[in-house]
């Protein structure tokens, strides 16, 4: 690690530190009411309770179970979908109108929709969940297939290879990056969508805690919540900035 790393390191903690400073002493001076900013130290004691009680670890497997289901849904529809739109330019105008008019519906949008066919169900959380996060994947994959040098396609039938050779020794390692980027903007949508989604309906997860310590202004409980989602989220992207490195190292090589 270099200095100039180490020294952003360090100005990020001091950074979080002063707000979090700052944050205390706007509740335990009544800058602001208590019924909506809680002094951290209150937080931080609401969210030491549930883990304790083990509400926490539930609520966690509940929202990080869901978001992943329906990940996994927009991961395998999205890329699957993304190589062939990507590669065949056919296929690509017959889909392209459809797309574009899909493709701004915000998921938010669809909630209504999904509540009124599937009902406050895990199946319209999943279905909401991979229907947002879908977009970002699908159309990265799309852009990453069709910026592949066309060279190396020339290349490729010069050595005779096999479609699924192709496919797997020049496209999908070309079009890692751009996929990759689609993948984690689409995990990050999948995150926000389990919570509000759970907001709407009668299962157990972080977003339901958040709703039901807000309606009974238990603000410790609710910022304890918005503290989890924080904490989640970075562990996640710290776990998909690791996949990415890994997955384009050969590309960082060069």
């Amino acid at each position: 690690m270099t200095a100039r790393a180490i020294l952003l390191n360090i100005g990020s903690v001091v950074v979080l530190l002063l707000f979090l400073a700052l944050w205390q002493f706007a509740a335990v001076t009544d800058l602001v009411s208590r019924v909506f900013l809680p002094p951290v130290t209150d937080a931080f004691d609401a969210l030491w309770r549930q883990v304790e009680d083990g509400s926490l670890v539930q609520a966690i497997l509940g929202t990080t179970g869901r978001m992943l289901v329906g990940f996994a849904f927009a991961v395998v529809v999205g890329c699957g979908f993304g190589l062939l739109i990507g590669l065949s330019p056919t296929v690509r105008a017959y889909i392209e109108p459809s797309l574009e008019f899909l493709r701004p519906l915000p998921a938010s949008a669809i909630i209504p929709v999904a509540i009124l066919m599937l009902g406050l169900t895990k199946t319209m959380i999943i279905f909401v969940i991979a229907f947002g996060s879908l977009w970002p994947i699908l159309l990265a994959t799309i852009q990453g297939v069709k910026s592949v040098e066309p060279r190396l396609f020339e290349m490729a039938r010069t050595m005779e290879l096999s479609s699924r050779e192709v496919i797997t020794s020049i496209v999908l390692p070309s079009a890692v990056p751009d996929i990759f980027a689609g993948v984690r903007l689409g995990l990050t949508v999948s995150l926000i969508l389990a919570v509000i989604t759970e907001m709407m309906s009668a299962e157990v997860g972080l977003g339901a805690n958040i709703l039901h310590a807000a309606r009974s202004f238990n603000s410790p409980d609710l910022f304890a919540g918005v503290i989890t989602l924080g904490l989640l989220g970075l562990v996640i992207n710290a776990i998909m900035e690791t996949a990415q490195r890994h997955l384009t190292r050969w590309q960082q090589d060069y």
